[in-house]
């Protein structure tokens, strides 16, 4: 698949999903058997790990198709940053999704402060750049939108893999927000 006919993928399962129409597809016997010589997923998707926000329901997906990274505000920290490396280099994945949602816990800890302990704070400190880029007193939501975008910008920042490839227009990353009502995803920059 090209980029775009992966966003339309995505796009398209979506669309199933809010709709109540999964078509559940790839997920049997058969399935597991095909995927015991290796991985090709076509979209990698670095999610907050939140229990309400599952990616490959979101985009009614099947077994092997999503290289799915979950971490609690969608933070690009070494880890994660390298389990996407490894999809990039090794899976061919095509398309990077970094999707914040509707009501982000981990947002919500960074904007109120305080001490949360040392590993939840340091987790929250991937979050300040948001912060620090809306004005004081803005919504949680918008404030998850934002820390997508600079978090899809970390990337290529961060990552030589990852920059590399979309300099070569191997992959493109897409900023995205997962609505909890309706479980529509919204992608939040247009297609270039």
């Amino acid at each position: 698949m090209t980029i775009s006919e992966v966003k339309d993928r995505l796009v398209a399962g979506n669309e199933r999903f809010v709709a109540d129409k999964l078509d559940g597809k790839l997920q049997d016997s058969s399935r597991r058997d095909s995927l015991t010589g290796g991985q090709q997923p076509f979209a990698i998707v670095l999610s907050c790990a939140d229990s309400r926000v599952v990616p490959e329901l979101a985009f009614d997906t099947g077994l092997g198709e999503l290289f799915v990274v979950r971490v609690a505000g969608n933070v690009a920290n070494n880890s994660s940053i390298a389990s996407m490396e490894y999809a990039v280099a090794h899976c061919g994945s095509k398309v990077i999704v970094v999707m914040g949602h509707q009501s982000c816990g981990a947002v919500t800890a960074a904007a109120a402060g305080g001490d949360n302990g040392h590993n939840l704070n340091h987790l929250l400190s991937h979050i300040t750049p948001a912060l620090a880029a809306c004005p004081a007193g803005t919504e949680i939501n918008t404030i998850v939108k934002k820390n997508a975008e600079l978090t899809a910008q970390e990337l290529i920042d961060r990552s030589k893999i990852i920059r590399d490839a979309v300099a070569a227009g191997t992959v493109k990353i897409y900023p995205a927000y997962y609505n909890l009502d309706s479980g529509k995803v919204d992608f939040l920059e247009p297609e270039a």
